[in-house]
Formats: structure tokens, C-alpha cells, sequence
């Protein structure tokens, strides 16, 4: 073995295209990898091998940390033959060198791994979408026009959406004393079952209070028996409403109300957070009421509302634009 190490530091060490080959095999017939995945790493690696070349690297030894960092800078940046790679593909492309540069050191072909420490690119953070407090409004009035018992629900459903802020799943998951109508707060059990406690405004609670009078009973008598666990929100046979339902809501409601952005259940959730925010909550807040446990995941938010002030600042300010 010791021969071997002294072996590999002196001379050029095995071909490339030689360790590349061996290391799709042993995905194939060892890790047992789709037919699919190796046909991506065989493109990328076959790339990183004739980038490799151009630089006048043959040999597995002779790679250096910075050829592998500046093979991913030539993805990101592309050339005649490549268009620039986004973060997710060019990620990809260094998983599949990473791989290659760590197989060859446990078969003790190499050294050491030079590509141990290069890192792939982090993918955009996705911005959260938002839809106008006048698009939420619509909504929530197309959801209560239909008739009967079900308006009221649905009423009532995207109003407490909107209204905490709740993910989909605390929201269908809610028991009739889980809401504190005295206090004007709800109950609810988040990632973890952790719980919080979040105001709830007065728009929700007179919703939730002509459903609970005018349309919960009428939706439980449809059921066989007591409604089981007291849950607050109940689908036409009396049973407790599932979260594919509240998606079903959701879309009927978009088409009657004709907003035409992409609408989910999520999306009232990024709706509460952005309009508090641009009426001046601060982070914190705004973190407890959504139940994050890091501060960090709530900011992504104020990514949001930065573009909105740059933009009404563009669109107002006399000196903004030359």
C-alpha cells in the first residue's frame, strides 16, 4: 500500500477516461444507480475530461484543487460549445467530479481528494410568492358566494388561512377548541407538533363564528355518528376536510374570483407574511407568528419587500432614473 502512495505522487498516476470508466461501473453494478443518472454523470464527467485535457492534465495525480473549482467556473460561464450552466445543472456536474475524485482515493489510486473541499454552487433562493391584499379579498369573497353550508366553510377556511397565517396542514388540522374566541387567538401545532399560539383578526373570526352557527351542524348531521376528534373544519359527509379538499377550494375559488396568478394554500400563508411585513411588522414577529424556528428563514420575506420599496422608489422618486 505504502508503495503504491509513492507510486502515485511521482508519476502522472491512472488516465482520466481510465478512473472515469471504472467509476461508472462501479455506480452501475455496485451502487446500482438508475440508467438515467448515469447517462448525466457520463456527460459530465466525459466534459470535466476534456476540460481537463485542454489544460494538459492527463493523468488522475496530476489534478489540482484549482483545476477542479476551475472546471466549475468554466460551466457557470460557458463557451462555444456550452451554454452557461445554471446552478442546479453546474451542482450536478461537481457531484458527479466529487464522486469521481473520491472513488479513485478509496481505491487508492490517488493521494488525496483535491475536489473535497470544492463546493457546488447554492442554488437561487426562490422567493416566496405573494398575491395583493385586493387578490386575497377576492378570493375569500368567491370562496363564501357558493350557496349553503359550504360557502360558509370555505368562507371561513381561507379567511383563517390568511387571517394566521397557517400552514395548510395546522389549518385542517385545527379542533373547534383550538380557536379562543374570547381571546381572539388559535392554537396551532406546527413541524414538530410544536405548538404556537397566533392572533387571529376580526375579518376570521366572524367567518369562523357563521360557520360554526349556520353551517358546522348541518355538515356533522351529514356524517354517521359523532364527528370524530371535534375538528373544525368538516367536508359534506360530516368527516374531518382533508388537505387535497382545501386545495380544491382554494382553485375553485381562484376561478370564480378570475385571479389568474398561481394560487395555493401556501401562498396565503407568503401573502400574510409580505403584507405584515410591508405594513411594518418587524421580522421577529413576524418569525413567531409563522412558527419558523430560525429568524433566517423569515427573511427571505424582506428579500420581497426590499424589491417593492426599490421599485416604488423608481417608479417615484424625481432623481431615481437618469
Amino acid at each position: 500500500m505504502g508503495g503504491a502512495a509513492v507510486l502515485t505522487a511521482t508519476l502522472p498516476g491512472p488516465l482520466v477516461e481510465r478512473v472515469v470508466t471504472g467509476y461508472l461501473d462501479h455506480l452501475a453494478v455496485e451502487r446500482g444507480l438508475a440508467a438515467n443518472t448515469i447517462a448525466s454523470y457520463r456527460r459530465d464527467l466525459r466534459r470535466y475530461t476534456r476540460f481537463l485535457a485542454d489544460a494538459g492534465v492527463r493523468g488522475l495525480s496530476e489534478v489540482a484543487e484549482s483545476d477542479v473549482s476551475g472546471f466549475l467556473a468554466a460551466l457557470r460561464a460557458g463557451d462555444d460549445e456550452h451554454p452557461p450552466l445554471s446552478a442546479p445543472s453546474a451542482a450536478r456536474a461537481v457531484v458527479a467530479v466529487r464522486g469521481l475524485h473520491r472513488f479513485a482515493l478509496l481505491d487508492g489510486l490517488v493521494p488525496g481528494d483535491v475536489a473535497a473541499e470544492v463546493r457546488p454552487p447554492a442554488p437561487p433562493r426562490r422567493l416566496p410568492k405573494a398575491v395583493p391584499v385586493e387578490d386575497v379579498v377576492a378570493l375569500i369573497e368567491a370562496a363564501g358566494s357558493l350557496e349553503g353550508p359550504r360557502g360558509l366553510r370555505d368562507r371561513a377556511l381561507l379567511e383563517v388561512l390568511y387571517g394566521t397565517g397557517a400552514r395548510i396542514s395546522e389549518a385542517v388540522g385545527l379542533a373547534v377548541d383550538d380557536l379562543d374566541r374570547g381571546q381572539a387567538v388559535v392554537r396551532l401545532a406546527g413541524k414538530g407538533g410544536k405548538q404556537r399560539i397566533v392572533p387571529v383578526g376580526s375579518y376570521a373570526l366572524r367567518a369562523v363564528e357563521e360557520y360554526l352557527v349556520r353551517a358546522r351542524p348541518a355538515l356533522a348531521a351529514s356524517g354517521r355518528g359523532a364527528v370524530r376528534g371535534g375538528r373544525l373544519f368538516l367536508n359534506a359527509r360530516g368527516g374531518p376536510l382533508s388537505r387535497q379538499s382545501a386545495w380544491a377550494i382554494l382553485r375553485t375559488a381562484a376561478e370564480r374570483a378570475g385571479v389568474t396568478a398561481e394560487v395555493s394554500p401556501h401562498t396565503l400563508r407568503h401573502s400574510f407574511a409580505t403584507h405584515l411585513l410591508d405594513g411594518g411588522a418587524d421580522v421577529r414577529v413576524v418569525q413567531e407568528l409563522l412558527g419558523h424556528a430560525s429568524v433566517t428563514t423569515t427573511q427571505v420575506y424582506t428579500l420581497v419587500t426590499v424589491d417593492k420599496l426599490r421599485e416604488v422608489y423608481a417608479s417615484s422618486h424625481p432623481r431615481a432614473l437618469s
